[in-house]
């Protein structure tokens, strides 16, 4: 059931808006099981004395994990009260990790004590006025303006259960409802999360520190490289996206990036986190932020030299990191073997490994080094290629994503298929020499259909049968990679047809 607030009128009653009113019925229907978007809930009440606001807060740290998840360090003053009493510290997150909170005074540490520690949860809503008001009087409307009362037996599953005066019990589908009407707004419901704790201090005014690790909040890293024509250099640009779905906002907050991949044990402790929700619009774009990179513990840490306001439900982009002329090439690769998951036995099936494909991918590379004018530590994030097409404009030509990437450490990335060129394996021969030896032959073809560009086509190939092999012939020289694979890399001139072929012998024990 919606979580919905109430707002109390300076008369005898209060009206909320909920949901939409049908008629009475004794039968729920399967798409009445919620109160739509006008039902009024009527709450009598007399005059309180306002609840006084939660005190501004005097500074937010926070810190974002790449992982969804975020700690929270809230500085706000509050008069105490001497001895023992509660304090109430609302707009936290409701994503929030109860079990890691931490609470101090810090205007007299020694002197405030923490006795106990609250996690309230219990909003202000319809199914919570119906369960607070169990086998008590209410009073329902109906969309004709039948009024009817009754001891309220049951206010679940999308139905109101009364039994009325004369015996009678009535069942009414809660989407039929127009007006819910309770004597007066039961103690306990708040309307906004709130930690609450129970301190024994010497009152007066203190500043207090909460922190708190919440769920619900998430950055990523955003890369868009410009290619030059020639393939040959690259301009880079690095953003942070930052997310916030955790249920609170964060004004004017110091905001620390951590990337790295920081173990955390996953507990269900009955409320869990929040789910990041699909990114919205993004709410701000500014290249002239500045952000500022330094090592931290066995992880890379970014703070944005400036305060931000991070608002509930908001996706926010700042630039961390930028390189132009960065030296890069890109390369193609024919992979027609098959995928290599390890030795486990020997495989004789001659129709092994052929797969068929024709397609010759293409690849960009470049390195992170000082030395190729970028100097920096990549997080891992997505990364979308461009390339500048005849009249300027840029074209995407490839989109992927990196991990996380130290200085000096090299970058291959995946662009797409290469349209001009064309790929083809095929099993030449296949024999017994023994019965634990085969020797097998492939034959590769490589076709580039580029009018005036010779391209370099490295072409992998993993020898799976098993693990003691030679290569007894080949047509082009190949590097052995490691200790199941070698590699050839041919040059293919425009129009032209090469073929590899190669030959391999196995053994195995008798």
């Amino acid at each position: 059931m919606r979580r919905l607030p109430i707002f109390i009128a300076t008369a005898l009653a209060a009206v909320i808006t909920l949901g939409v009113v049908g008629q009475r019925t004794s039968v729920m229907n399967a798409e009445d099981a919620t109160l739509t978007a006008t039902t009024q809930v009527v709450v009598p009440t007399v005059a309180k004395t306002p609840t006084p606001a939660a005190p501004q807060s005097d500074g937010v740290n926070l810190t974002i994990y790449n992982q969804g998840t975020a700690l929270i360090q809230d500085r706000r003053t509050f008069t105490l009260k001497s001895g023992i009493g509660m304090l109430d510290f609302t707009d936290v997150a409701s994503s929030i990790d109860s079990t890691s909170v931490s609470f101090k005074s810090l205007t007299d540490p020694a002197g405030t004590s923490v006795l106990e520690q609250n996690y309230v949860f219990d909003l202000v809503g319809s199914g919570a006025l119906l369960a607070r008001y169990l086998d008590q009087q209410i009073e329902i409307v109906t969309n004709d303006g039948t009024k009817f009362s009754g001891q309220l037996l049951s206010g679940r599953n999308g139905e109101i259960i009364l039994k009325q005066a004369d015996g009678q019990v009535m069942v009414v589908s809660q989407a039929n409802v127009r007006d819910l009407r309770f004597p007066a707004l039961p103690e306990g419901l708040i309307t906004r999360p709130t930690l609450r704790w129970m301190l024994d201090s010497k009152g007066g005014s203190q500043q207090v520190e909460l922190t708190y690790l919440a769920g619900g909040i998430n950055w990523t890293a955003d890369y868009t490289f410009l290619l030059a024509n020639d393939n040959n250099a690259l301009d880079l640009n690095g953003w942070v996206t930052l997310t916030n779905s955790s249920g609170a906002a964060y004004k004017d907050a110091k905001v620390k990036l951590v990337a790295g991949d920081v173990n955390r044990i996953q507990v269900d402790d009955g409320v869990g986190y929040a789910q990041a929700a699909p990114a919205p619009a993004l709410a701000d774009y500014n290249r002239r932020e500045q952000v500022q990179q330094r090592n931290f513990n066995e992880y890379k840490l970014y703070e944005i030299n400036r305060p931000v306001t991070v608002g509930n439900n908001e996706t926010k982009q700042v630039e961390f990191v930028s390189g132009t002329n960065i030296p890069a090439h890109t390369f193609f690769v024919y992979d027609g073997s098959m995928p290599f998951y390890g030795y486990s036995g020997w495989i004789t099936d001659q129709y092994y490994g052929q797969s068929g494909i024709t397609d010759v991918q293409n690849w960009l590379e470049f390195t992170t080094g000082k030395e190729n004018n970028l100097d920096a530590a990549l997080p891992a994030g997505r990364v979308r290629v461009y390339q500048q097409d005849t009249d300027g404009s840029a074209l995407l030509i490839g989109e992927n994503r990196i991990d996380h990437t130290a200085k000096g450490e090299q970058i291959k990335l995946f662009l797409g298929n290469a349209f001009d060129l064309v790929g083809g394996r095929k099993q030449t021969d296949f024999k017994y020499i023994g019965s634990n030896v085969i020797e097998e032959t492939f034959e590769i073809r490589l076709r580039n259909r580029k009018e005036n560009q010779a391209v370099e086509i490295r072409v992998p190939e993993r020898l799976y049968r098993w693990s003691n092999w030679e290569i007894l012939n080949s047509s082009d020289p190949y590097t052995k990679m490691d200790s199941s694979s070698i590699e050839f890399r041919l040059i293919v001139q425009p129009g032209e047809e090469k073929v590899l072929t190669y030959t391999v012998r196995y053994m195995w024990p008798n």
